[in-house]
């Protein structure tokens, strides 16, 4: 081909080719291989990164939901039950002897002597009642009386002359006895007259209505004038303040743990930072089966008066060590099964233990069977806890007595 032919061509020949040209070609095609091999290695860098950032979050996602499918819980230890109790029942104060006190003597109040929230002694007069009615019976009793004593002094000096008329025999012997068989009636119907006026002179003494204990006077019924009969109505209510009695009905799962001569403390709300101590003195023994309690009656020194009759307190009872364990009441998981608590066991393993409940006091239960002191228990269970599950557990709590 001619150098005419390679220059319509657009094709030079080789020989004719500037050298400078061929070096700047092979530049050209050395940075073309370098950029593309740097591109290559940046894409594989590309790659990788995003390879391992893929890995990791892989392990981070895995590590995240390992750590929120986690169950963390909190565990607790049982006590022994019964230690440093108290319950507290509702209570009302009674004087130690309360009475209410009535007439025997009929009539109209003369005068009342002493009102409601007067301390009286024994024997104190507290009203006298007018009985014009009575005063007239005991005339008449005293007069008959003074008859028969006549009576009696008559037939006594009839026998006496009998008897010497016997001796000259002038009289029967029936005669004689006859006068000493009048005599014998004549005394007794004096010793009848004598009873008759002591009974209604002992009446009488009954228009004075007197203290029969020393106490305060906590109600008053009557005023100058009322009309006053024998039914039975209370003129006044007495009561003795010191000691005082309070009367507390104790439920039948405490009953067994109450007994005489125990210590307990007394509080009112109106008398704040004021406790009162008493004395358990006696025990109904029984339980009532309407109520299923058993009532305590409770001893209580009121020597400063500082405690009111009839006023609403608080009884604390102190209840012995009953020996059994006492969980918190949100250890419990109720199944159909029956009632479970949930034990923590080595590596976090639980275990749902079977328990037999006593006592519930509120806050808390006592256990009787299937546990034991060791054992840590989960607090506030979830329900979807089975046997087997792994927990993650914080350091146990000793379990609180309830006050």
């Amino acid at each position: 081909m001619t150098q005419q032919r390679h220059a319509n061509l657009g094709i030079h020949a080789t020989a004719d080719v500037d050298p400078h040209d061929q070096l700047q070609r092979r530049q050209i095609a050395r940075r073309m291989k370098l950029i593309a091999i740097a591109t290559l290695v940046l894409l594989g860098l590309g790659a990788a990164r995003t390879v391992l950032s893929r890995v990791a979050s892989g392990k981070a996602l895995d590590a995240s939901v390992a750590e929120h499918t986690a169950l963390y819980v909190k565990t607790t230890l049982p006590q022994a039950a019964g230690a440093g109790r108290t319950v507290a029942l509702p209570g009302t104060l009674q004087g130690a002897v309360q009475a209410p006190i009535a007439a025997r003597a009929a009539g109209y109040v003369r005068r009342w002597n002493k009102d409601i929230g007067s301390p009286v002694r024994q024997g104190d007069v507290l009203a006298e009642i007018e009985a014009p009615e009575l005063d007239q019976q005991v005339s008449q009793a005293q007069a008959a009386r003074d008859q028969t004593a006549s009576t009696v002094a008559l037939a006594d000096t009839t026998v006496a002359r009998w008897e010497a008329l016997r001796k000259k025999d002038v009289v029967s012997q029936q005669d004689l006895d006859e006068r000493r068989a009048a005599l014998v009636q004549a005394k007794a119907n004096l010793a009848a007259a004598d009873a008759n006026l002591a009974r209604l002179k002992q009446l009488e003494s009954f228009k004075n209505v007197v203290a029969p204990f020393a106490g305060i006077v906590t109600r008053r019924n009557i005023d100058v004038g009322d009309l006053i009969d024998t039914s039975g109505k209370p003129l006044f209510l007495l009561s003795q303040t010191d000691p005082l009695r309070v009367y507390v009905n104790v439920p039948q799962s405490y009953a067994n743990l109450v007994k005489t001569g125990q210590a307990v403390a007394v509080t009112q709300a109106e008398l704040q930072g004021r406790e009162f101590k008493g004395q358990v003195t006696r025990t109904s023994g029984a339980i009532d089966a309407a109520t299923r309690t058993m009532q305590v009656e409770v001893s209580l020194p009121n020597k400063d008066g500082a405690l009111l009759p009839g006023a609403y307190v608080q009884v604390g009872l102190p209840l012995a060590a009953s020996g059994a364990l006492s969980v918190p009441t949100n250890t419990l998981l109720f199944r159909g099964e029956g009632t479970r608590v949930a034990v923590v066991g080595a590596g976090g393993k639980v275990a749902l233990r079977a328990v037999t409940l006593g006592r519930n006091n509120g806050t808390s239960v006592e256990v009787t069977g299937g546990l034991r002191a060791t054992d840590r228990l989960v607090l506030n269970p979830p329900d979807s806890l089975v046997d087997g599950d792994v927990v993650t557990t914080e350091p146990p709590a000793t379990a609180k007595a309830p006050a």
